[in-house]
């Protein structure tokens, strides 16, 4: 028999705008940009403001001096401010983003990508300790499209203030010289003059005509170039022959202005990482700072706030009056919320960083990870006072750039392993023990899993030869048998 009962039950729903919340907090600095673009065309409320100094009150947020972008100078030119329409479509390039994206980030390569793709090139150099490390800084210095844009006399103070090392602009430049030989052509320029100049220089053979007026072109009739004088760039080849700088002019326009922007191994776009985080070492004081595309310039439209007021005075009995001020007060209110929703997200973000480097204090610090603590995400939850699931959604999907590399937020939570004398400490100590005992063990005879937990035991790690199998293999480290050399 069926029976028919009313029962209460609390459940908690969020609301349209919690959920944009959540969504806009994950999503990492790369996608970021996109998704205020797609709001900005929906919303005619929301603009872009005109770009300003920080205020005190978001100084105060960074708890930092703000890291200074690179200053766009006059050499730094859009190819389509001197090619036509019909050139540019065939110049631009898969991956090219927007104009200004160039000025405005620092991105970081990462994995077996473009970093890693110069450093093996630096290491075939033969340079001394001391070369070796301004090479180090001048690519850890190239931005995701290949470009140098970091002033040589800044990268000298870095080099003093974080390695100790007094050079000069000119030793600097010489390294960087050897650098702009490195694959792919163009790497390391300046400014898209010198990176033009780079990757003509590698294809003169000494015998392409093309290659040399090409040359000519830019290193005495750049001016021109930028402005489209062709006939000023024919008299000052001293020539008449239009077909001779037109070829010059074919062969630039195939030239690459992003060096950066593609591998020279293969066709795939390079996958990058852009940093949401900078973290700084100023004389042992750790400054965190959030990448500057987290803080975009937006405010509500002075045309929409401006017509709302009228419509309010107006007669608000008109039918069709009240429908478009209720549909002007839902983008004002649309536009508004959006503004504060980011304005949380970048707090949000940096109180959650500064937790995770409070409590890695010593790893950040020093780079050594043997240092890295356990930490849960409850740890962090805790710290900031918000839900766990918060920090999950921030970690999951962020990276911060430090003295050491970059590291996705994800590398600082481990699960914690007991020791004799009663302290936690990471996996990560534990699988760096695995690594060194395997690196250093006789090929012979290599450790079975069984004799690896018996050194860890007796180094005082409690821990299981299942749970030694488990780590071997997430550092890809093969069995016993398959280490064995004869």
């Amino acid at each position: 028999m069926q029976k028919l009962g009313l029962n209460q039950s609390l459940q908690q729903k969020l609301s349209p705008q919690q959920i944009q919340f959540i969504k806009l907090l994950q999503v990492p600095t790369a996608e970021l940009e996109g998704r205020i673009e797609e709001e900005l065309e929906i919303n005619p409320a929301l603009e872009e403001g005109e770009e300003q100094e920080k205020t005190e009150e978001s100084s105060n947020e960074t708890e930092t001096e703000e890291i200074p972008e690179p200053a766009s100078t006059s050499d730094d030119v859009d190819i389509k401010d001197y090619l036509g329409d019909d050139d540019y479509s065939g110049y631009k390039m898969q991956g090219d983003g927007d104009d200004d994206e160039d000025n405005r980030e620092m991105p970081i390569p990462m994995s077996s990508s473009l970093h890693e793709q110069l450093m093996s090139q630096l290491d075939f150099l033969g340079l001394d300790e001391r070369q070796y490390n301004i090479g180090k800084q001048l690519i850890g210095s190239i931005e995701s499209d290949g470009y140098i844009r970091r002033d040589l006399d800044a990268i000298v103070n870095d080099m003093a203030f974080s390695q100790g090392i007094e050079t000069t602009a000119e030793e600097v430049e010489a390294v960087l010289k050897k650098i702009q030989t490195f694959d792919p052509p163009g790497i390391g320029a300046r400014n898209l003059q010198e990176c033009l100049l780079l990757q003509l220089e590698r294809m003169d053979n000494g015998h392409d005509i093309d290659v040399a007026v090409a040359k000519k072109i830019i290193a005495e009739c750049y001016e021109e170039f930028t402005k489209k004088h062709y006939q000023k760039i024919q008299k000052k080849l001293d020539t008449e022959d239009e077909d001779f700088v037109r070829d010059a002019m074919e062969l630039i326009v195939k030239l690459n202005p992003k060096p950066g922007g593609e591998s020279t191994n293969s066709v795939v776009k390079n996958q990058y990482i852009i940093p949401d985080y900078i973290l700084t070492n100023n004389n042992g004081k750790l400054e965190l700072t959030l990448n500057s595309r987290n803080a975009p310039e937006l405010r509500i439209s002075r045309s929409y706030t401006d017509m709302f007021k009228a419509y309010d005075k107006s007669n608000k009995k008109d039918k069709k009056l009240k429908e478009a001020v209720t549909f002007v007060k839902q983008k004002l209110d649309a536009a508004k919320w959006f503004i504060d929703a980011i304005k949380q997200r970048q707090q949000t973000l940096l109180r959650t960083m500064k937790a995770i480097i409070d409590f890695q204090y010593d790893f950040f610090l020093e780079g050594d990870e043997t240092k890295l603590k356990p930490m849960i995400l409850k740890d962090i939850a805790g710290m900031i006072n918000m839900d766990i699931s918060t920090v999950s959604r921030v970690a999951s999907s962020k990276a911060i750039q430090t003295e050491f590399g970059i590291f996705p937020l994800k590398y600082f939570f481990s699960e914690g392993i007991t020791t004799d004398s009663g302290e936690e400490v990471s996996s990560r100590e534990v699988k760096q023990i695995i690594k060194d005992i395997i690196e250093s063990e006789d090929k012979d005879k290599p450790f079975s899993d069984d004799k690896l937990e018996t050194i860890l035991n007796e180094k005082g790690y409690n821990i299981a030869r299942r749970t030694v199998a488990k780590y071997r293999e997430q550092l890809n480290i093969p069995v016993a048998r398959l280490r064995k050399e004869m």
